[in-house]
């Protein structure tokens, strides 16, 4: 699916420049044409629209982990190790990570290239 890589790079360029006049459009496709493309085997459609049901999802969990960190304070941190799912193109890494550094109680802080995401979160209690 390397049309869905090159739209997921044109996303990211409008996102970026926050521009969508003509010339930053053809700007934004040469430069989403230009970028190497990666030597894995291409993304499954059901993998992309899987991410973008998780993206649509993060949305409302985003606010409303702001509204819990305001009424209940979050005063404990812990790190921890999540498996990356199988069959994973760079362009659907990036936007697991970005949907967990999306809302607020996570960031993803590490990659592992052998499959691991180093994820910190902020807890209301302390983890055991």
């Amino acid at each position: 699916m390397a049309y869905l890589d090159i739209c997921l790079r044109l996303t990211i360029w409008f996102l970026l420049t926050a521009d969508l006049s003509p010339t930053n459009i053809v700007i934004g496709i040469v430069v989403a044409l230009l970028i190497p493309r990666s030597v894995t085997k291409p993304s499954a459609l059901r993998d992309w629209l899987k991410a973008l049901w998780h993206s649509l999802v993060a949305i409302p969990q985003a606010y409303i982990e702001a509204i819990e960190i305001i009424v209940k304070p979050h005063r404990y941190e812990d790190v921890t190790l999540e498996k990356v799912s199988p069959r994973r193109t760079p362009g659907l890494v990036f936007l697991d990570i970005f949907i967990i550094t999306f809302t607020p109680k996570t960031i993803v802080t590490e990659y592992h290239e052998r499959g691991w995401y180093k994820i910190h979160w902020i807890r209301r209690r302390k983890p055991k």
